[in-house]
């Protein structure tokens, strides 16, 4: 990494899915799915096939993406994608206060909900992110799928930003 477009668009299956198939975390099969669609003229054009590709997917497989996704704030092991974004938000350096109060609310929109928070992280501080904790404690399950899966949308275009160079 860094790939230009080009080198992109002239990868073998194989290549490209381990190139861009962590932009939506765990879930490589959706970089497989749009390799035969190549070539593509932009960030943007190869972003718009990817996310076809979530918003057709079954609820299942939904769910199951959202929940690859780790908890904001917490210190288990997770993607190096994940940890990077998380840092850039001051989430690796929470104090222990702040540590525990991330932790209830995960488990609070976890227990309410049944999957994690997510959050596309960019241009975030810690401060703002607890407020879309607690501002979004307050919507229905449907509503908050679909919040989800926007943020999961947003955080593999940051991705795909931050992996594809202009040539």
């Amino acid at each position: 990494m860094p790939y230009t477009l080009d080198q992109l668009n002239a990868m073998a299956e194989a290549d490209f899915v381990a190139a861009i198939g962590p932009a939506f975390e765990e879930t490589p099969a959706i970089a497989a799915q749009i390799w035969p669609l190549r070539p593509f003229v932009s960030v943007a054009d190869l972003h718009q096939h990817m996310v076809a590709i979530v918003r057709t997917m079954p609820a299942t497989d939904q769910l199951a993406l959202i929940n690859a996704h780790p908890d904001l704030g917490t210190r288990v092991t997770m993607a190096a994608a994940s940890v990077s974004e998380q840092s850039k938000a001051g989430l690796n350096s929470l104090t222990n206060e702040e540590y525990h109060q991330f932790q209830a609310l995960n488990q609070q929109y976890k227990d309410k909900f049944g999957f994690p928070f997510i959050l596309a992280v960019a241009g975030h501080t810690k401060t703002s992110i607890l407020k879309n904790f607690v501002e979004r404690l307050r919507n229905s399950t449907d509503a908050e799928m679909s919040a989800a899966l926007l943020e999961v949308e947003k955080i593999a275009l940051s991705r795909l930003d931050s992996w594809i160079v202009s040539a």
